[in-house]
C-alpha cells in the first residue's frame, strides 16, 4: 500500500482524554478515533490489525471444529426473560423499545440467542456435539468506559458456544477450546497465561481467563513459581493452615469496651493495643437484595466474589450507611457478629476457626467487644474460604511460593453446564429415547482488545511495537529519494519485488522529510523498516531496521529478495513466531 494514497491521520501530541499507553498510541498512530464515550471508529490501519487478529482466531476455531455463524446484535427481551437475566444482568444491558413497544436489548453476549437457535434445530444425540462461533460487535453500557479499546462500550468479540450430550463431551469441548486459545494467542505473539477465574454474569461452574501479561494490566494474577497454578485474585483459593478447630475453645466472658471514634481496624488496634490478627472485621453486603455478613481477620481482605458464590447469588454490593445503621444500631465501623440482626446470615472465613478470644464490633456506637468466641457467642451459618489471597500465602495446590503479576483479560472460557439449556428447554433425545438438556460451554475472545493489549505489552517512547503477525503492515519501505529519480525508481522496483513475495508491505512514497517518515514508522510500529537513500543506492545496499530491538543491518540490493527473506524469517523467529 502506498502511503501517499492511504488515510493515516497521525497526531503529534497525546489526546487529552487518553489515560493508558495503548489509547494514546492508537489515537496518535491514526488507528482509531473517538465517536462518543466508549465508542470508536476503526480507521484503516487499526482495522487491518483487528482483521489480522480475527483471521488467526477464525483459523484456530475452524481447526478445533467450530463453525462460524453470525447472530443479530439486537435481541428480544423475551429470550432474556426465559433465563432470568433480563432482571439481574444490570445497567450494562442497554434496553430499548421498538415502535411496537416491544422490549429489546443490544447484545453484550449471545447465550440466549444461540440456545434459541440450536433448540429449534437439534433434536437427537446423533446431531451432537455442535460448536458454533461468530466474530461480531457487542455492546455493554459500562458505567465508566475508559482506556480506549481496553474498556469500551462497543467492541469486537469472538464468541463460541458448544453443545454436548453429556459432561464427558462438554469437558472435551471445553479443553479443545482451551487449546485453541493457547494456539491463537501464541500465533499472535503475545506473552500470556491462562488462569482460573470467576464466571460472573455468564454463569457456569468452571472457567479460565487468558491474561496478556503487562505491567499496565487492570487485573492481578496470583501464580505459583513451582507448579502451573494461576488464578485472578477474585478466584484464587487460599490454603488454610492445619490446626485444631478453636471455635468451641474457652475464653473469658465477652465484654463491651468503649472505643470512642475508633472506626477502622487501625484505630481500634491502636486504642486497644492489639495487633490486627486479633480482631474480626464484620462486613455487611446485599446479595440479590438480601443482607448478609462476611467475617475475616482484621489483617485480611474479604473477597466479595467468593462470598457471593458461597451464598449462591448473582449481584453483590456493600450495604449502604442507612442499612448498616438499621441492622447494627450503630454507625459504620462498629458491626460485629454477636447480637447482629437475626435476619442477617453470618459467613466466616475458614481461618477464623484456628483461634478464639477475638475483638469485634459490638453493634453499638463507639463500642467493641473483647473475648469473643465464635462458637459460643455467634451463630455462624458456614465457614469457607472468603478472603483474598496474599503474596505470603502458599500455593493452594502444591504449597509453593506465590507471585503476583499484572494482566489484561483477552479471552475467557466457561463451562456453562445446564444453566441455559434447562431454562430454555434446549433438549434432545438420547440413545434410550429419553429427553435430556444439552450441556453447554461458552468461549469469548476480545478481538479489538487484543490489539490494545499487544501495544500495552510492546511499546517504547517512540510508539507501538507490533508483532509481525498482527501489525497493520509487516514491513514499511521508506524511500528517501526526494528529487533523486534513481532512488525513486529503485524504491518502486523493490516495492514490486516485496509485493511479489507476498509480503504485507507499506510503501512510504510521500514527499515528506526523512525525519517525519522515520518518526511515523516508529509510531505506527511496523516490525520491519527498509530505508533506501542516495548513499545506499550508490553503495548497493538498503538499511533494514528491527523495530523491536532497534538493530540496523544492511541488505544487498543485488540479491535483495533472498537476503530480505532470510532477515524477515529471523525477525519472526525473534518474536517466537513462524511465518508459515
Amino acid at each position: 500500500m502506498r502511503l501517499s494514497k492511504y488515510y493515516v491521520p497521525t497526531l503529534k501530541e497525546d489526546p487529552a482524554d487518553a489515560e493508558v499507553v495503548s489509547h494514546k498510541l492508537l489515537m496518535r498512530a491514526g488507528m482509531i478515533r473517538k465517536l462518543t464515550s466508549g465508542i470508536y471508529n476503526y480507521l484503516p490501519l487499526g482495522l487491518r490489525s483487528i482483521n489480522k487478529v480475527a483471521k488467526i482466531v477464525r483459523e484456530e476455531m475452524d481447526r478445533a471444529g467450530a463453525m462460524e455463524v453470525l447472530l443479530p446484535t439486537v435481541q428480544p427481551a423475551d429470550l432474556w426473560k426465559e433465563t432470568g437475566r433480563w432482571e439481574y444482568y444490570g445497567k450494562e444491558l442497554l434496553r430499548f423499545k421498538d415502535r411496537h413497544d416491544r422490549d429489546y436489548c443490544l447484545g453484550p453476549t449471545h447465550e440466549e440467542v444461540i440456545t434459541d437457535l440450536v433448540r429449534g434445530e437439534i433434536k437427537s444425540y446423533k446431531q451432537l456435539p455442535v460448536n458454533l462461533y461468530q466474530v461480531q460487535t457487542k455492546f455493554r453500557d459500562e458505567i465508566r468506559p475508559r482506556f480506549g479499546l481496553m474498556r469500551g462500550r462497543e467492541f469486537i468479540m469472538k464468541d463460541a458456544y458448544s453443545f454436548d450430550k453429556d459432561e464427558e463431551g462438554a469437558e472435551k469441548s471445553y479443553f479443545d477450546m482451551f487449546e485453541a486459545y493457547k494456539a491463537a494467542f501464541s500465533r499472535i505473539g503475545l506473552r500470556f497465561k491462562p488462569v482460573q477465574a470467576d464466571s460472573g454474569a455468564i454463569g457456569g461452574d468452571f472457567s479460565h481467563e487468558f491474561m496478556v501479561l503487562a505491567d499496565t494490566g487492570e487485573d492481578t494474577i496470583a501464580s505459583c513459581r513451582s507448579c502451573e497454578f494461576g488464578a485472578n485474585l477474585e478466584k484464587a483459593k487460599v490454603a488454610v493452615p492445619d490446626g485444631p478447630d478453636m471455635t468451641g475453645a474457652g475464653c473469658p466472658a465477652m465484654e463491651d469496651v468503649a472505643t470512642p471514634g475508633a472506626h477502622t481496624v487501625e484505630e481500634v488496634c491502636d486504642f486497644l493495643s492489639i495487633t490486627p490478627d486479633k480482631l474480626i472485621k464484620t462486613l455487611l453486603f446485599v446479595v440479590d437484595g438480601k443482607p448478609v455478613a462476611g467475617l475475616v481477620r482484621g489483617d485480611r481482605e474479604l473477597n466479595d466474589i467468593k462470598l457471593r458464590n458461597l451464598v449462591g447469588g448473582n449481584e453483590i454490593e456493600f450495604a449502604d450507611e442507612a442499612l448498616v445503621g438499621k441492622l447494627t444500631n450503630a454507625p459504620i465501623g462498629f458491626a460485629g457478629p454477636a447480637g447482629l440482626d437475626k435476619d442477617v446470615p453470618v459467613y466466616a472465613d475458614s481461618e477464623l476457626k484456628l483461634a478464639t478470644d477475638w475483638v469485634a464490633g459490638a453493634n453499638k456506637g463507639d463500642t467493641h467487644v473483647t473475648h469473643l468466641s465464635l462458637g459460643r457467642d455467634c451463630a455462624v451459618a458456614e465457614y469457607a474460604d472468603l478472603r483474598v489471597i496474599e503474596p505470603t500465602d502458599p500455593c493452594p495446590e502444591c504449597g509453593g511460593a506465590i507471585e503476583f503479576t499484572k494482566g489484561i483479560e483477552v479471552g475467557h472460557v466457561f463451562k456453562l453446564g445446564l444453566k441455559y439449556s434447562e431454562k430454555m428447554e434446549a433438549t434432545f433425545l438420547d440413545e434410550n429415547g429419553k429427553t435430556r438438556p444439552m450441556v453447554m460451554g461458552c468461549y469469548g475472545i476480545g478481538v479489538s482488545r487484543i490489539v490494545a493489549s499487544a501495544i500495552e505489552q510492546n511499546y517504547d517512547e517512540n510508539g507501538c511495537i507490533f508483532p509481525p503477525s498482527i501489525a497493520p503492515f509487516e514491513v514499511c519501505l521508506i524511500s528517501l529519494g526526494g528529487k533523486d529519480q534513481d532512488v525513486a525508481d529503485k524504491a518502486e522496483e523493490l516495492y514490486a519485488e516485496i509485493m511479489k513475495m507476498g509480503v504485507d508491505a507499506a510503501f512510504d512514497d510521500r514527499k515528506e522529510r526523512p525525519g517525519v517518515k522515520f518518526a511515523e514508522a516508529d509510531l505506527i510500529g511496523y516490525p520491519m523498516q527498509l530505508v533506501l537513500g542516495g548513499k545506499g543506492l550508490k553503495s548497493g545496499i538498503i538499511e533494514a531496521k528491527d523495530r523491536k530491538t532497534g538493530e540496523k543491518i544492511e541488505l544487498p540490493l543485488d540479491g535483495f529478495a533472498e537476503a530480505f527473506a532470510s532477515w524477515r524469517k529471523q525477525i519472526w523467529n525473534n518474536w517466537g513466531l513462524s511465518i508459515d
